[in-house]
């Protein structure tokens, strides 16, 4: 049986299971790291196509039931390695190790709807080591991930928010399936979707000096999606370098944060910053105890 607080929905139909199967991408030593075993509904058939396969469950009935397998010495479950605990605690990239050669891995998971976004960012801390990730996820928040800046009116600029841009800056994200809720047992409330996500995204074009600050003020941007960028970014500038860097940004006074690429974030940032310093070099100038 599921457990609810585990957001448990197993995707028990081979079917479905076959029509991700066809849209990942395999090669003979290829590592994969599966967050959610479940009853091994996916296990299996990564292993057949995979050198390893590094598997991650945390309910213990469902861990035990993956380690009988494994220990069962059946050939399809030939390179499984189990972890049993919370991916968000695990240190991924130690799990993988180098053993197989190489330090890059492929993930594959169907995500406890609750905790997508957690789940993603703490993968972001292996953006350099990570091919590619593939995930089942609500198909509201695939809609979020895959949206395209646009105006507030549109179907992108509505989906369009910092989940976005953060996935998009680590990757280049697509909805490559969308999956009703009678593939899952028990079935969701909500239909779903198999985002796959292909490394590197818009952040290997760009020169950002710290990727946490980056998306915390992309972050910023986003507090408040009914303000203007202007109104938002007072909290870390005043409003002359705010308007400054804007109009340097050739974007309009009374733009939102919707509108902007992933690119754009980058260039205003360093606007704001550039603007920051000259602004900060200026006052010491003015200042007599910094005169000579």
């Amino acid at each position: 049986m599921a457990r609810q607080r585990l957001g448990q929905h197993f995707l028990n139909s081979p079917a479905w299971q076959q029509r991700i199967l066809e849209r990942l991408p395999f090669s003979a030593d290829d590592v994969w790291v599966e967050i959610g075993a479940g009853h091994g509904e996916m296990t299996r058939h990564l292993a057949q196509r995979a050198l390893r396969v590094v598997t991650i469950e945390t309910d213990a009935r469902l861990a035990e039931n993956i380690r009988r397998n494994i220990e069962s010495g059946v050939e399809e479950w030939r390179g499984v390695e189990l972890t049993e605990g919370d991916v968000l605690s695990l240190d991924i990239g130690k799990l993988v190790g180098t053993s197989a050669g190489s330090e890059r891995f492929r993930v594959y998971g169907n995500l406890p709807y609750y905790i997508t976004s957690p789940i993603l960012h703490h993968l972001f801390q292996w953006v350099d080591r990570i091919a590619s990730i593939h995930v089942v996820i609500q198909l509201e928040v695939a809609d979020r991930i895959a949206a395209r800046p646009g105006p507030s009116s549109s179907a992108g600029g509505r989906d369009y928010g910092y989940l976005s841009v953060a996935c998009q800056y680590y990757a280049r994200p697509e909805i490559a399936l969308k999956i009703p809720p009678g593939a899952f047992r028990p079935p969701p409330k909500v239909d779903s979707a198999l985002v796959s996500m292909t490394m590197p995204g818009e952040r290997a074009g760009l020169v950002i000096d710290n990727d946490e600050a980056f998306l915390e003020f992309v972050r910023l941007c986003f507090a408040q999606k009914r303000k203007t960028l202007h109104n938002n970014l007072r909290a870390i500038a005043p409003s002359e370098i705010i308007h400054r860097a804007i109009a340097e940004c050739d974007l309009s006074e009374d733009v939102r944060a919707e509108r902007l690429s992933v690119k754009e974030f980058a260039l205003l940032r360093t606007k704001i910053l550039s603007a920051g310093k000259d602004s900060a070099q200026a006052g010491r100038a003015d200042d007599p105890a910094h005169r000579s």
